[in-house]
């Protein structure tokens, strides 16, 4: 019997390991190659191993999915985009229940069947889709972080689709108006209360002070011990009352979630967890039935297409409606346009209790099967689609959002300006600095909620999607000095960089960015230039380490500065770059440049070059001065000094330290 197990897991591994390799050159998900290794080896494909051993794995691999899931969930998390996640993930559900729910019913299914189907259908991937935004470093995107708000609410609602099944179950198939008896209604609450207090109380008292003795220990066997005890025995505990076990297993990860050893419990179970998962997937494609696929298979590519179609556009309705652009709400659509894993246990759970006939079944797991293998190129071409539809005139409001046009006469007066793009954090503080510094500045923000605070925070800011040429036209695009791009999508970057640079050849662009691979593709389209939150991070690291061996500044400066100028290369480089004159000039030993303010009552003030004699005294040399928004170069002997001034100062610092007084005049002379 042992024996037997091992040889099927070591085929199942073998044909999935392979099946993966396939598929991951396509950027497919591994979770499609276990069904599709599932629908090899099972008994509608080549009849290779037997159902039962894998089914029984793939159970507990259920229980560690919802068990982690549960432990992986943040109330606090969920607090912070609860708008989205509440009102849009309602809207999300509600609208594509409606919708496959009234398909059924027109196609004369039976009321709880059609209501099954609602549930299997209003359901997306959370596996698939964060993992595809993981890897294209949208996560963070206006559309990732909608998408992770809905997908936790679908998370949340598909517990109570689960334990709905077995009411489903008992609804008479021919009764269009079924009722629950009064009876059951009163058994069916008493239990879910009793069940509520006993966890309420274990989450409060019990577990985790449990934990907390076990953590003492600090023996990782026990710890293991304790949260395996928490997962199966809750599981069991909700059991006894008729609940799904799986639910049983995520209320357990919710109970443990809340405490301070969530992280270490996860940590530890995860690596079961994928294991275990993986035999469910391939249980389930064992369940497919190839011929079926075959001979019905005009009808199922047209489900197909409907579903992902009609999944799109019933997602992008929800952004819509809360008031974010055309383009975001529309890569939400595309990103949620598939069926998700929950909706397999759902299926199951109702296969099992005969809700749903064979053939229905069949359908159903067909279709989700190849609408998340689809999700990838679904996906990637949500870009060009949208676009698209962004460039089209009769959509033109909607796409480019809201803008305010109280002050429309005065930007159009405004030259010289900054445009931010993006009212995060980099855009705050850049606003907050530009203020300060007199410097009139323009924001673009399409997040309502960051418009809301910016607007009541007396911010110049223009509702919108910056990828659009109305928007960037309403901010002062064609009359801005700079534009800053400071959001977290890289496919907007690039498009937003490439619009302002044909919009405004001369302009120049600024844009923050996560990786440093990310730099060339932006200088290529137009980007003067690239700060690389990754490269800052090793520069903040490498000054620190720098200054703890003693190292002199200026060397850590030249350094910086060697760094930034090559485009960042010498951190990708181990040998040295070679200097060309320019940068044997540059580096001078122990010379900098900097910048000083000759300021009121300052000796300076009124007086000209070749009276101060900075260059004799002070050793400092002046090669310009900034007077308002004018640059004076080509100075000599004859050149003023006024009070306001900025000088650009070439010292070394010494003298620089020991010069600056003069300029405040708090020294009096060399």
């Amino acid at each position: 019997m042992v024996l037997e197990l091992l040889t099927d897991i070591l085929i199942v591994f073998a044909i999935a390991l392979i099946v993966g390799m396939i598929f991951n050159r396509f950027r497919v998900p591994p979770l499609v190659a276990f069904i599709l290794t599932g629908v090899i080896v099972g008994p509608y494909g080549l009849s290779i191993i037997k159902g039962q051993d894998v089914s029984n794995l793939a159970d507990i691999g259920i229980i560690l999915l919802l068990f982690t899931i549960g432990l992986e969930f943040s109330f606090k998390d969920l607090w912070k985009i609860r708008l989205i996640a509440i009102v849009g993930g309602a809207l999300q559900v509600g609208l594509s229940f409606l919708f496959f729910f009234g398909l059924a019913i027109m196609l004369a299914l039976p009321v709880n069947e059609a209501i099954l189907m609602g549930f299997l259908f209003s359901l997306s991937s959370t596996a698939i889709v964060l993992k595809i935004l993981h890897q294209r470093g949208e996560m963070d995107s206006p559309h990732g972080s909608i998408a992770l708000g809905i997908l936790i609410f679908q998370d949340l609602i598909a517990i109570f689709m689960i334990m709905a099944i077995p009411f489903l179950a008992s609804i008479p198939q021919l009764d269009p108006t079924p009722f629950l008896s009064l009876d059951a209604l009163v058994t069916l609450i008493f239990q879910d209360v009793a069940i509520a207090l006993v966890l309420i109380a274990s989450a409060k008292w019990f577990i985790p002070r449990a934990m907390h003795e076990i953590a003492r220990t600090r023996n990782q066997e026990l710890f293991l011990l304790v949260v395996i005890l928490t997962c199966f025995g809750v599981a069991w505990l909700v059991s006894i009352t008729g609940i799904s076990v799986a639910i049983g297993a995520l209320l357990a990860g919710l109970i443990i979630s809340g405490s301070e050893y969530s992280h270490q419990a996860t940590s530890i179970v995860l690596p079961f967890r994928d294991i275990f998962t993986s035999f469910f997937f391939i249980s389930v494609g064992m369940l497919v039935d190839v011929r079926f696929l075959f001979g019905h298979f005009w009808f199922i590519l047209f489900l197909i297409v409907m579903a992902i179609v009609v999944k799109a556009l019933l997602a992008t309705a929800a952004p819509l409606a809360l008031g974010y652009p055309l383009r975001t709400a529309a890569m939400t659509g595309l990103a949620l346009a598939q069926v998700g894993e929950f909706s397999f246990i759902i299926a199951q759970s109702g296969f099992g209790m005969d809700i749903l006939p064979f053939e229905t079944y069949q359908t159903f797991l067909v279709v989700a099967l190849i609408t998340m293998a689809a999700t990838p190129f679904v996906i990637g071409i949500g870009q060009p689609i949208t676009l698209r539809l962004c460039e089209l005139p009769a959509l033109s409001r909607v796409a480019q959002g809201t803008c305010s046009m109280d002050d429309e006469e005065s930007r159009r007066k405004q030259k010289d300006h900054l445009v931010i793009v993006g009212y995060g954090v980099t855009g705050k503080n850049l606003a907050l600095t530009a203020r300060r510094a007199g410097i009139i500045y323009h924001i673009i923000e399409l997040n309502p909620d960051l418009v809301i605070g910016a607007r009541n925070a007396g911010e110049p800011v223009v509702f919108g999607d910056a990828t659009g040429e109305g928007v960037l036209t309403h901010a002062g695009i064609l009359d801005a000095r700079i534009v800053v791009v400071a959001i977290n999508d890289p496919v907007a970057t690039r498009k937003i960089v490439s619009l302002c640079r044909n919009l405004n050849p001369p302009l120049s662009i600024i844009v923050r960015t996560r990786y440093v691979s990310e730099a060339e593709s932006l200088h290529t389209l137009g980007a003067d230039e690239v700060i690389a939150e990754e490269f800052e991070t090793s520069v903040e690291i490498f000054t620190l380490v720098l200054n703890k061996y003693f190292v002199p500044r200026d060397r850590i400066e030249s350094f910086i500065t060697d760094v930034r100028a090559n485009g960042y290369q010498m951190l990708r480089s181990r040998n040295p770059l070679q200097g060309t004159l320019p940068d044997l000039v540059k580096h001078i030993p122990r010379v900098s440049l900097t910048t000083l303010t000759v300021e009121p009552g300052s000796p300076l003030d009124g007086t000209t070059l070749g009276e101060v004699n900075l260059r004799k005294e002070y050793n400092l040399l002046m090669l310009a001065v900034r007077r308002g928004d004018e640059i004076i170069t080509g100075l000599g002997g004859e050149s003023r000094i006024e009070a306001g001034d900025i000088a650009i100062i070439y010292a070394s610092p010494e003298d620089i330290t020991r010069g600056a007084g003069l300029f405040s005049g708090r020294i009096a002379g060399g």
